[in-house]
């Protein structure tokens, strides 16, 4: 296999987690009497421009599918941080009536509903349906496509050019990242601005966050990375912030290299020095990644069996992706946990892919009461538990994968 971006060839392994189904493909209680497609989930990482990658093995037709079972919205710490971003852009780029706001992964309308309030013209693109449709009913123009260079063209030709290009979480999930980064520069206008949001790779490996690898995922990105990205597509960053969502992400500034206005932020030379001095442009960096996740799936299991053994009963909160790479890697079925609680009507009923434990409602868990609920959700820890806090009436505990550091912890 090569780079997806420099084209070289890739000889060193990040990690192999094994196989699994796509993370988010719930099954229906249909389903269940089908085989699963299962692929290999191993990370490889380029020691040219060191972008980390998935191989290429499942399709992104088949991930992002009309039934697409992540809606964004039912989160009420991710909608705050949207709130915010606008708020946050509308001043720093002085928007108004006049300007034009797009979102690339649009989702369920989560953040463009905000930019909306604010009588700014938007529209999102957004290819899975059922998200698509819940933006709509939100009153959001959405255009139902996978974003590439094409589509750019298509929208710049009919007038369509952006002020602004928001895209969240979207850049580690497009197979054809430079096709698709182009697309940027040719929808955004001579002075516009596109803010790209991330997990950082940096902290995925200092805090071993490695059920955040699954199949959707393409990338694991870093400054380093994706500079080289956006300079190959005439885009320059021109600044970058920290931010503590997922774990720790990155929000990339970038505009045209030439027509761009603004001035270079000294975070920029400061983060790519932090990763440089990490360790990031080493290999021997990342060679005891794996020895740790290996560690972190033993320290599950073994809670697990000691919780059976003490007739304990354990739930799950939270239907996340990361929660089913972390399930399937470390082979975890629903004789150590019964059932998973998740807030969304979209994934209630079906069935976790790869492990098939059920996915129940919450009034479900409050009439069973269970000893012990693991957040698989990790990064969603602090907002799940004052939810949930009601379980302390029945003795129940929570069980997290604390900080990000995925360390089994118990608290009450």
């Amino acid at each position: 296999m090569k780079c997806r971006h420099c084209d070289s060839k890739l000889t060193n392994s990040l990690i192999d987690l094994g196989a699994s189904p796509p993370s988010n493909s719930y099954l229906s209680i249909e389903m269940l009497r089908e085989p699963e497609k299962w692929y290999p989930l191993r990370v490889l990482i380029c020691d040219q421009c060191w972008l980390a990658q998935t191989e290429d093995f499942v399709g992104a037709g088949e991930m992002f599918s009309d039934d697409y079972a992540y809606f964004s919205s039912f989160s009420e710490s991710w909608l705050k941080h949207a709130e915010k971003y606008v708020s946050k852009m509308t001043e720093q780029f002085s928007l108004n009536d006049e300007s034009m706001v797009v979102e690339i992964a649009a989702n369920d309308g989560y953040l463009l509903q905000y930019v909306k309030q604010r009588h700014i013209p938007c529209y999102g693109i957004e290819p899975t349906h059922n998200t698509a449709k819940a933006a709509r009913e939100k009153g959001i123009e959405i255009i139902e496509r996978f974003f590439d260079t094409e589509l750019a063209n298509e929208l710049a030709a009919n007038n369509k050019k952006a002020d602004l290009i928001a895209a969240n979480n979207v850049l580690a999930h497009v197979p054809d990242i430079n096709d698709f980064v182009k697309g940027f520069t040719i929808l955004l206008k001579p002075q516009g601005v596109v803010t790209f949001e991330f997990p950082h790779l940096l902290n995925l490996i200092e805090l071993n966050q490695f059920d955040t690898i699954y199949h959707e995922h393409y990338s694991y990105l870093s400054l380093t990375a994706v500079q080289s990205i956006l300079k190959a597509a005439d885009l320059m960053v021109f600044d970058v912030e920290e931010l503590s969502t997922h774990g720790g992400s990155l929000r990339v500034y970038a505009q045209h290299r030439i027509s761009g206005k603004h001035l270079l932020s000294t975070a920029v030379d400061a983060l790519i020095d932090k990763e440089r001095s990490t360790g990031l442009t080493n290999l021997d960096y990342y060679r005891s990644f794996q020895d740790a996740a290996e560690n972190i799936k033993l320290r599950l299991l073994e809670f697990l069996m000691r919780a059976r053994k003490d007739n304990k009963t354990v739930a799950a909160y939270g239907a996340a992706a990361k929660g089913n790479t972390l399930l399937n890697f470390a082979g975890v079925k629903d004789d150590l946990i019964q059932y998973v609680v998740d807030r969304n009507p979209a994934k209630q009923g079906k069935f976790m892919p790869g492990s098939r434990i059920p996915i129940m409602t919450e009034s479900y868990m409050k009439n069973d009461k269970p000893d012990l609920i693991l957040i698989l959700p990790w990064n969603l820890n602090k907002e799940i538990m004052t939810q949930l806090a009601y379980i302390q009436q029945w003795g129940g505990e929570f069980v997290s994968l604390a900080d990000g550091v995925c360390e089994i912890v118990t608290t009450r």
